[in-house]
């Protein structure tokens, strides 16, 4: 297993940076070590405009702790991170009525969702083991208790102020509903091989071979109002992805500062392709090989205390491919956790195919930047699901001034329109989240 590889390899690092360390550095690994945490209390609802569909519900509680050693050994330490939910007895024994994305169909989930060894100066970062990821198309999609994680190894490397190289080679990963890490990702079915993974897309059939992980190379750079990056992705078996995006913010001077930005997607598959090998239908159509463009815009104005923007994007068809052109997104399908502009709270164009979208979106902060408030509407035309649309409130609290890093936030979204399946039933409903969340 490649987790072996992996641990025997911090193993012997670790060995060789023990039996030259210094008496003082192996005291500053606690003396100087760092404990923090977070706890989640997420309470979810989907409620349908018929009684054809049944109303879905899920209520949790989590407790994420991270601990970190000191430096020792000249730049490396030790992080480790503890992740357990619990529903309370509250999930309902009609499974048609679980929101299973929140936690799952069980009452608790535990997993160690970090664990790696890093190595640290001022121009390199290295991290072998289990570890949150960052990148535009792998990442925490953290909008649940428990974040997703991966068994990877990751460098980051700043040749200068502003401009880091990244390298990632991961073999398997954490679904945020999972216990442990596993070989597959969003398009294998709910308990594939053992997992405990939910929220997901599902479509391969249960004998899949299983994935390979993936390799992620990207560059990023940051000067004043300039911000762009470039990624390249291999998610092997699936497909290959280029990424590209930037922007551009004009300083005035004035408090309103315009700002543009620009994406461009672009993906193929190789001959080893498991979507391909079982004629999965994605979508509600088959495919014989992986090929899909898109590209996006986004315009706007940041204001004093907030920001107004309009955003669009096009997945363009492609005859014979799958999906008729559907990006292939192996660890954000159904998270609704890609980098396009228009992607809303509940899916994106990832989910439902070519076509195109448009979103106006305007977000104000009030009292110091303590209260929070965004709105948006997001318009889809799509060649397979129809169109459809959806309509977003976000409402964030901190409560500084009665407990520092507690926070209260509601996110609502109502999905209306769309065909083949968009939603259950082809109906609209309304999904609310309530999360509460303190930092420690």
């Amino acid at each position: 297993m490649h987790y072996k590889l992996i641990a025997a390899a911090v193993a012997c690092v670790l060995g060789t940076i023990c039996s030259n360390a210094h008496a003082n550095d192996l005291n500053d690994i606690f003396a100087q070590g760092h404990v923090d945490g977070e706890i989640r209390a997420y309470n979810f609802n989907r409620i349908y405009e018929t009684n054809t569909v049944p109303d879905a519900s899920a209520l949790a509680g989590s407790v994420l702790i991270n601990a970190r050693t000191g430096t020792f050994g000249g730049g490396f330490s030790l992080v480790g991170s503890l992740a357990s939910a619990n529903s309370f007895g509250s999930q309902s024994n009609n499974t048609a009525k679980v929101d299973a994305s929140l936690m799952g169909l069980d009452d608790s989930v535990s997993a160690l969702s970090q664990a790696y060894l890093q190595y640290e100066n001022h121009w390199l970062t290295f991290r072998g083991g289990y570890q949150y990821l960052a990148t535009p198309w792998m990442g925490m999609a953290d909008s649940r208790v428990i974040p997703a994680s991966y068994e990877a190894l990751s460098v980051d490397v700043k040749p200068a102020d502003g401009w880091d190289i990244y390298g990632i080679r991961s073999f398997g990963w954490k679904s945020r509903t999972s216990s442990g890490y596993t070989s597959d990702n969003l398009y294998y079915p709910s308990t594939y091989d053992g997992d405990t993974m939910y929220g997901n897309n599902g479509a391969l059939p249960a004998t899949a071979r299983s994935a390979n992980g993936a390799w992620a190379f990207g560059t990023s750079y940051t000067n004043g109002g300039l911000k762009t990056q470039a990624w390249y992705y291999n998610f092997m078996r699936f497909a290959r992805l280029g990424y590209v995006d930037g922007s551009y913010t004009f300083k005035t001077g004035t408090g309103f500062d315009p700002f543009v930005a620009a994406q461009y997607v672009t993906e193929t598959g190789g001959s080893d392709n498991i979507l391909v090998d079982t004629r999965t239908r994605f979508l509600g159509l088959p495919g014989d090989r992986v090929k899909s463009k898109a590209w996006g815009a986004n315009v706007g104005v940041v204001i004093p205390n907030g920001r107004l923007e309009v955003a669009y994007n096009k997945i363009a068809q492609q005859d014979g491919a799958i999906g008729s052109g559907a990006l292939i997104s192996p660890y954000t399908v159904t998270y609704a956790a890609d980098p396009l502009y228009t992607t809303s709270m509940l899916r994106g164009l990832v989910e439902q195919g070519p076509g195109h979208a448009w979103k106006a979106k305007v977000a104000y902060n009030l009292f110091d930047q303590k209260l929070q408030l965004a709105a948006a509407y997001t318009k889809y035309t799509t060649d397979l699901r129809g169109d459809s649309h959806d309509l977003y409130f976000d409402i964030i609290y901190k409560l500084d001034g009665y407990l520092k890093g507690l926070s209260l936030r509601d996110r609502w979204e109502r999905s209306s329109g769309g065909i083949n399946n968009l939603n259950p039933g082809n109906e609209s409903f309304t999904y609310n989240r309530l999360m509460i969340d303190y930092k420690f």
